[in-house]
């Protein structure tokens, strides 16, 4: 079903000459990446003063024109001015999967430069909404300390019920769901291969229960794939997670061109 958001608009799209209509959509949650996802986040990190660096592997044949060469992996790694927060495009470099979906981006932090090591790391799928995302990586970087946590976990579920969200009635302070059941934030156990400083994510046993961090998801339809996932370590700061989960549950409307074939239906709509 669609509905306007606001009842003044025409109901047909604005279409630029040339290009897809864009629509003003919500809720946000369900609104897809407008297959923009490198892109929203590299010009929100590139605005940052994060420096963005390229690295290209393959193979190429003596006397071999440069086009014809055969990319094999190729990262594109942006890095903060204090080098103590990384944000790395995985999805050309062949990530491993959340959720059944390929990782897009890696975001990390360290604790101090004089390790190279990762105190925690946030991976996000294709269709995350861009926004979140972005809001996610503005709150740290004005973090003076990455990796020091400030809040406790209430801060993240604060965050979604303000906007409407539903604590979960068996888990209130640990699980929520938006109004329609289709998106979710959980604290719970970490997947596996999600690095984190916290040494139980190396050490737990196959029947001990691990590390718990922050993990969101949206699930279209009782066991349809899930059109997105997201996953925070065990020593992401609370903080940082709330930033994602507020911009992800807001309420004000996204622009989009491309929505997503599973919640398309379920997004509100009001032309350019």
């Amino acid at each position: 079903m669609e509905a306007p958001l606001y009842p003044d608009f025409p109901l047909a799209p604005s279409t630029p000459p040339g290009g897809q209509p864009a629509f003003w959509v919500g809720p946000r949650h369900l609104a897809g990446d407008d297959g923009r996802l490198c892109d929203t986040v590299a010009d929100t990190l590139a605005g940052l003063g994060w420096t963005s660096l390229t690295i290209v592997r393959g193979r190429q044949e003596p006397d071999e024109a440069p086009e014809d060469r055969q990319v094999l992996r190729s990262t594109v790694l942006h890095i903060s001015p204090d080098t103590l927060r990384w944000a790395q495009w995985s999805l050309a470099d062949e990530p491993f999967h959340l959720g059944d979906l390929p990782i897009a981006w890696q975001i990390s932090a360290r604790a101090e430069t004089s390790t190279p090591l990762a105190q925690w790391s946030a991976y996000f799928t294709l269709d995350v909404p861009g926004e979140a995302v972005a809001d996610f990586l503005v709150a740290l970087d004005a973090r003076d300390q990455p990796a020091v946590p400030l809040a406790g976990p209430e801060l993240v579920l604060d965050a979604v019920a303000a906007h409407g969200w539903i604590r979960d009635i068996d888990q209130p302070h640990a699980a929520a769901t938006d109004p329609t059941f289709t998106s979710h934030i959980s604290l719970g156990e970490v997947p596996p291969l999600i690095q984190d400083v916290d040494p139980r994510a190396l050490t737990t046993e196959a029947d001990e229960a691990g590390p718990a961090g922050w993990q969101a998801w949206a699930e279209p339809a009782l066991g349809a794939p899930c059109l997105w996932a997201a996953s925070f370590g065990s020593s992401v700061p609370h903080d940082l997670a709330a930033a994602f989960a507020a911009s992800l549950s807001s309420t004000a409307p996204v622009l989009r061109r491309v929505l997503p074939e599973a919640t398309r239906e379920r997004l509100l709509r009001a032309p350019d």
